[in-house]
C-alpha cells in the first residue's frame, strides 16, 4: 500500500499493529482521526496514553482497576465465598455480561501449556492457594476454555488444594471442547454456570 505520508503511513502501521486491524481499516481509522478536530484527537490519544499509565491490576484478584482492589471485589454485594478462576480478564468481562453470577473472581493470567513456555509459576496459581488458605471460601468454581491446556490447568490446581474444605467445580459443558469462552453466546455461558459440575467428575470424564 503506497501512501502519499511517512507521517500517515507511520499512524496505519501502528494501528495495523491492533489485533483484528488489516492495513485498509487501519488506513480508514487514521483517516477518521484526520477529519477530526485537533482537540478530539488530543483527548483521544492522552486518554489510551493515561489507560496505559494509570490502569492497575487488583491485588486480590488480578482483575483491572482503577485503585488497588477492583470493584467487583469491594463491592459489598458480592460473594466472596464464591470464586470463579479465569483465564484471563476477557473472560470476566465474558461472564459478566451474562449477569448470573454474584461471586468474584481470580485471573490466573494464562493457561498452563509446556510447549508454549507457560507453567505454574507463571500464572497467579500461588497467590490463588493463598487467598483459598486465608479466606472463608465455600465455592471454588473453574471457568476455564475447554481443551486440554484448560484441563491441565484444572488437574494442576485441583491436586494442590485437594485437602482445602472448599467445594471444586467447573462450568458445564455447554462450551464446547476446544472452544473459547469469550466468544460463547450469553445464554450458553449463563447455562454453563447454572450446571456447573463437581471437578472430579469432569477431570475423570
Amino acid at each position: 500500500m503506497q501512501l502519499p505520508s511517512g507521517l500517515l503511513e507511520n499512524a496505519v502501521a501502528q494501528f495495523a499493529k491492533l489485533p483484528g486491524i488489516g492495513k485498509k481499516t487501519a488506513l480508514r481509522l487514521v483517516l477518521h482521526l484526520l477529519k477530526q478536530n485537533e482537540e478530539e484527537v488530543n483527548l483521544f490519544s492522552e486518554t489510551i496514553a493515561k489507560m496505559r499509565r494509570e490502569i492497575k491490576f487488583c491485588q486480590r484478584c488480578y482483575n483491572i482497576s482503577d485503585g488497588d482492589i477492583c470493584s467487583i471485589c469491594a463491592n459489598s454485594m458480592r460473594n466472596k465465598a464464591v470464586i470463579c478462576v479465569v483465564e484471563n480478564i476477557r473472560d470476566v468481562i465474558a461472564i459478566e455480561t451474562t449477569q448470573q453470577f454474584n461471586g468474584t473472581y481470580h485471573v490466573l493470567g494464562g493457561i498452563i501449556s509446556p510447549l508454549d513456555g507457560i507453567g505454574p509459576e507463571q500464572l497467579t496459581i500461588q497467590p490463588l492457594l493463598h487467598r483459598l488458605e486465608s479466606e472463608p471460601v465455600e465455592e471454588l468454581i473453574f471457568a476455564l476454555n475447554p481443551n486440554i491446556q484448560g484441563d491441565t490447568t484444572i488437574y494442576y490446581i485441583q491436586k494442590k488444594i485437594q485437602h482445602l474444605p472448599c467445594k471444586i467445580t467447573t462450568i458445564a459443558r455447554g462450551i464446547a471442547f476446544g472452544g473459547e469462552l469469550e466468544y460463547a453466546d450469553e445464554m450458553t455461558l449463563a447455562r454453563s454456570l447454572a450446571n456447573r459440575l463437581p471437578v472430579q467428575q469432569y477431570v475423570k470424564g
